[in-house]
C-alpha cells in the first residue's frame, strides 16, 4: 500500500509504502471492538457513590405537622421521595474494579490493524517532517487545514519536537500524545491521524510489531540478559 506524504504546507512530496500485511492483512472489527471495549473499560476508575437519606446533610424536623394541613403527610426532607433528598438504594460500596486483560500479542494485533483500517479510509496524514520554527498555534492550524483535517485529528508528534507540541495544544479538536503511546482506543476514537513519517515508520518497526510466537520469547529472553547483567 502507497500512502501519500506531505509537506506542512499539505503538497504532496512522494509515497511511503506500508506492507498491509504487517497489519493484519485485512481490517478485523471483531478484534478491534474487543480492544476498543477493553481500553475504555480500563479507563473507568470504579469509584462512583451516591448517598443515602443518613449521608445527606440536613435537619430531621419533621416539615410540617401530621394533621389539619389538608396537605400528605411527610417527615424529614431528606427522605428519598423528595428532591435534594437520599437515594434509596444507594451506591456506597467499595471500589468496583472494572478491568479487562488481554494478551500482548492480539493488543499490539488491534493496534496495528486499527492503523490499517485508517489508511483504507484515507484518514492518515504522514508527513515529510512536522517542523516548526517557533511554537506558532496559527502555523500549526494552518497546516492541518492544508492537510484536510475537518473532523476530530489525533497528532503524533516526538516529545522532543517541542515546537510542534506547543503549537497543537490550543487548537479545538486536536489531541496529541507521543508515537509510542498510538493504541487502537485513540486511533478510533479519532478520525484523522497526523504523524511524521519517521515517526510512522519508528513505530511500525518498533514494540507494536512483535506479533508472532517470538515476540513473548525475545521478551523473556531480554529480561534474563537484563538480570543477569545486573
Amino acid at each position: 500500500m502507497d500512502v501519500p506524504v506531505y509537506t506542512i504546507e499539505g503538497e504532496e512530496a512522494g509515497a511511503m509504502t506500508i506492507d498491509e500485511q504487517s497489519l493484519g492483512g485485512e481490517v478485523n472489527p471483531a478484534l478491534l471492538k474487543q480492544a476498543f471495549v477493553r481500553y475504555h473499560a480500563n479507563r473507568r476508575q470504579g469509584s462512583a457513590r451516591t448517598r443515602n437519606r443518613s449521608l445527606v446533610e440536613g435537619s430531621t424536623r419533621k416539615l410540617f405537622r401530621q394533621k389539619g394541613t389538608g396537605r400528605a403527610r411527610m417527615g424529614m426532607a431528606r427522605t428519598p421521595i423528595r428532591r435534594g433528598g437520599g437515594v434509596t438504594f444507594a451506591k456506597t460500596r467499595g471500589r468496583e474494579a472494572f478491568r479487562q486483560d488481554m494478551p500482548v500479542k492480539m493488543r499490539r494485533k488491534a493496534n496495528r490493524n486499527a492503523l490499517l483500517a485508517k489508511l483504507v479510509d484515507g484518514e492518515v496524514k504522514v508527513l515529510q517532517a512536522m517542523d516548526f520554527a517557533e511554537p506558532k498555534t496559527k502555523a500549526f492550524e494552518a497546516m492541518i487545514d492544508a492537510l484536510g483535517v475537518d473532523r476530530s485529528c489525533l497528532v503524533a508528534i516526538d516529545p522532543a519536537n517541542r515546537n510542534a507540541r506547543l503549537s497543537a495544544r490550543n487548537v479545538p479538536g486536536v489531541d496529541t500524545l507521543p508515537p509510542a503511546q498510538m493504541t487502537c482506543y485513540e486511533l478510533l476514537n479519532h478520525r484523522f491521524l497526523v504523524i511524521a513519517r519517521a515517526d510512522l515508520e519508528a513505530w511500525l518497526d518498533g514494540p507494536s510489531a512483535g506479533t508472532d510466537k517470538r515476540a513473548k520469547a525475545h521478551a523473556r529472553s531480554r529480561t534474563k540478559t537484563a538480570g543477569a547483567s545486573s
